[in-house]
């Protein structure tokens, strides 16, 4: 008995494909209507203001009427041959490089005490120190006003009390360490930060691979340079990151201690667009200010991501 084959006949094919057609549409359209709200926020408070910024830039403008006084580059001009604005761009630098010389080292050592060591009640000390960061900035600068004042501050008390025959120091009146004063507070509201980013690569990190390299005869030194640190590379790079990024955004504590003073001591670049930008209803200049503030982070930003972060975006990168 011969055997009855069957031949299952294709779909149509213009219908398939009209089909896939539409189920591609839709797959757009459903994309399109989850990023619709955040690129219409994202260009009404970012791209808008940042064009309407240059804009601004290229006049000199109060704020009040047309903008029909059209000077061109002497914003800038008279920006970068400021002596205050130069000042105010090397204390940014300044607080960015103590940043990452005193601020992240700090916050890496407290996290490997904190979530390596033998520290007995860990746990207490991790929530200690990440308290200061759950403070607000003004919180925090009030309260070290405080604590920096000249007369019965808490600083000064507590030297005098350290160290016999101690003069009180002038904290935030002195030129010469104001600037110090301010890294100091900016360093104890944001370390918690950075020691729980810290602390959250160190989970990642097996101790495994550090139990085995200490059987093979590594000290601790060697376990941290060749094991822990590699592998915690990527978070760092990443607070690396963060850490430069908010040296040039600093303003609001800076603000309120100091105001930028004393004699422009500790002014920044946030700061000094403040002062001679808004209080000063120079909008022109201020613009400047804003553009090339905007104009450094974004070079770095883009520089560190597609020469320093873009390994940690490739798939393979282990």
């Amino acid at each position: 008995m011969s055997a009855i084959r069957f031949r299952v006949l294709p779909q149509n094919r213009d219908q398939y494909a009209k089909e896939k057609q539409r189920q591609q549409v839709n797959h757009f359209l459903l994309i399109v209507l989850f990023l619709l709200p955040g690129m219409i926020i994202f260009f009404l408070f970012l791209l808008w203001p940042i064009s309407k910024s240059f804009n601004l830039s290229l006049y000199k403008w109060n704020g009040l009427g047309a903008m029909t006084d059209y000077i061109g580059l002497n914003n800038y001009s008279t920006l970068l041959s400021n002596g205050i604005f130069q000042s105010s761009l090397i204390h940014s630098f300044t607080l960015m490089i103590l940043s990452l010389v005193v601020q992240l080292p700090l916050a890496l050592g407290l996290a490997l005490l904190v979530g390596r060591g033998e520290l007995k009640g860990r746990r207490l000390f991790r929530g200690i120190l990440f308290i200061p960061f759950v403070f607000s900035e003004i919180i925090s600068a009030i309260l070290w006003l405080y604590v920096l004042k000249p007369v019965n501050g808490l600083a000064n008390v507590a030297f005098q009390a350290i160290i016999p025959g101690f003069q009180p120091v002038s904290w935030l009146a002195d030129r010469n360490i104001v600037l110090i004063g301010i890294f100091a507070v900016i360093t104890w509201k944001y370390f918690g930060f950075h020691m729980i980013l810290y602390m959250a690569g160190l989970q990642n990190i097996s101790k495994d691979l550090e139990d085995a390299a200490r059987v093979d005869g590594a000290n601790e030194a060697n376990v941290l340079r060749h094991i822990t640190l590699p592998l915690l590379g990527s978070t760092i790079r990443l607070t690396i990151f963060l850490s430069v990024l908010g040296s040039f955004q600093q303003f609001v504590i800076i603000q309120v201690m100091t105001l930028g003073g004393p004699v422009n001591a500790s002014e920044v670049i946030a700061t000094y667009l403040y002062k001679y930008g808004i209080q000063r209803t120079n909008l022109g200049y201020g613009s400047a200010v804003a553009v090339i503030l905007f104009g450094i982070t974004l070079i770095f930003s883009i520089g560190y991501q597609r020469i320093i972060l873009r390994r940690d975006y490739s798939a393979d990168t282990v």
